[in-house]
């Protein structure tokens, strides 16, 4: 019986990040994370440090997604919006959070510095935290969202701290194949494959080492004797074009 399938989108919040002055890393991590818990990324996107964009941009994919993951905007600058506009997208006030409040102020500071910390105190009414083990900012979830930090060790954290408290489907599995051939070689072959298999994603990357040219195969799905019919058929239309095919380590 095929097995669920559970989807997410990550958004990625900052002008940081368009600008190219910052390279995101946090993606590959939450997509591999996730996945290993059986939720699949389906869509990204980008926003800038605008209003309008980051509230649209919540909705839609909240409306489309089982879950959302955001990432950047809940610092304690003018420009970390990103907890006033998951807000406004579900139509709920912004409050300070007492636990973080507490915490907040426990630690003296002059005036102006306090009421920039406290920016960090607030989340959406009726939002849960999600604990943040290298401290800083806290991260929450509202309905389906779940906010969290742009810098990546402290997303890494908070990311962690929800394991085992979603719901996952089917988890994605896969084998890779690697041949030193050029992928038009074998392009049209490899089209009929992936017809054959629609469940399955076959994925051709090209590559170089040793001044030599090179394609990795990789098929990534949820049946493994599936998965191991495609692999056969791989390796036969590598060796049909006069090549030895190598299992390898799929990443």
């Amino acid at each position: 019986m095929p097995q669920t399938t559970v989807t997410a989108a990550v958004l990625i919040i900052g002008n940081e990040i368009l600008s190219g002055r910052t390279q995101d890393t946090n993606l590959a991590h939450i997509a591999r994370t996730i996945g290993e818990w059986g939720i699949r990324v389906r869509e990204v996107r980008v926003v800038p440090d605008i209003e309008a964009e980051i509230i649209e941009a919540t909705r839609a994919l909240s409306r489309r997604y089982d879950y959302v993951f955001t990432t950047g905007g809940i610092g304690p600058t003018h420009d970390d919006i990103t907890a006033e506009c998951i807000a406004k997208a579900f139509n709920k006030a912004l409050v300070e959070h007492p636990a973080i409040g507490e915490r907040i102020r426990s630690r003296a500071a002059p005036p102006e510095v306090m009421a920039s910390r406290l920016r960090m105190a607030r989340v959406p009414e009726g939002a849960t935290l999600i604990d943040n083990p290298t401290g800083g900012p806290q991260g929450f979830v509202i309905e389906n969202v779940y906010v969290m930090a742009g810098i990546p060790m402290v997303m890494q954290g908070m990311l962690s701290t929800l394991a085992g408290k979603l719901r996952g489907g089917a988890v994605v599995k896969a084998l890779a194949v690697t041949a030193y051939l050029g992928e038009s070689q074998i392009a049209a072959a490899l089209g009929e494959i992936q017809d054959r298999y629609p469940s399955i994603d076959l994925g051709s990357y090209p590559f170089a080492k040793d001044g030599r040219y090179g394609t990795t195969l990789v098929m990534r799905g949820t049946e493994d004797a599936e998965l191991e019919r495609m692999r056969a058929e791989v390796r036969s239309v590598i060796e049909a074009a006069g090549e030895t095919p190598v299992d390898a380590a799929a990443s």
